[in-house]
């Protein structure tokens, strides 16, 4: 399901003081955006134009106004990339790199951020991840401003062999942590998966 809205609405998903900014990029390249209902997989998406239309983005509209923000600049990045190199270059190779940390410089110093997003946003920066929610330090300092859902954590939040529930309803067990991910199995099926540390989940009693 997806919520059409008029821009003027786009406000209400953004920090205070961004909107003027982030309207001059989507008249100015003319998207068409859309607010979208959460996904799992992605938090933003980006379509350049073709014979449906122009340029088309797409963001979560289950995010907090700072993950909002620094995803759908995320997606403006990948516009102006396009813009200047079509599709030949790597989708986040070293072009797309420097058009966003061109952009986030834009909104950082500015006032519009918590420090502690501040300070993760400057670091991204240096060498932004491909998304957001693959920059671990980022999505932690980022999730401290997420609606508190009862009894939610992340998975490094647990202890060793805790189970917990993904919002597919399955049925998890954290295990050891492998580099940057946990190895944990599904109950149900004893499949072993590798869970970010920053991916929130829902405790199982045992």
């Amino acid at each position: 399901m997806k919520q059409e809205a008029p821009l003027h609405a786009l406000a209400a998903y953004l920090p205070d003081g961004t909107f003027e900014q982030v309207m001059a990029y989507l008249t100015e390249y003319k998207v068409h955006l859309t607010v979208t209902r959460e996904r799992q997989s992605i938090l933003g998406d980006y379509r350049h134009p073709d014979r449906r239309g122009g340029h088309r983005i797409s963001i979560n509209g289950n995010l907090n106004r700072y993950a909002f923000l620094i995803t759908l600049l995320h997606e403006i990045s990948h516009l102006t990339t396009y813009m200047q190199y079509g599709n030949t270059v790597a989708s986040h190779g070293k072009e797309w790199k420097f058009h966003f940390s061109a952009v986030l410089k834009q909104f950082v110093g500015k006032g519009y951020l918590p420090p502690d997003v501040e300070m993760a946003l400057r670091q991204s920066i240096q060498n932004p991840a491909a998304s957001s929610c693959a920059d671990d330090d980022l999505m932690r300092v980022l999730k401290r401003y997420d609606h508190k859902k009862e009894n939610h954590f992340l998975v490094e939040q647990l202890p060793e062999n805790q189970l917990f529930r993904t919002k597919d309803g399955r049925v998890f067990r954290k295990g050891e942590r492998i580099r940057k991910r946990y190895r944990c199995e599904e109950v149900a099926t004893k499949r072993m998966y590798l869970f970010s540390p920053v991916y929130e989940v829902e405790v199982v009693a045992a």
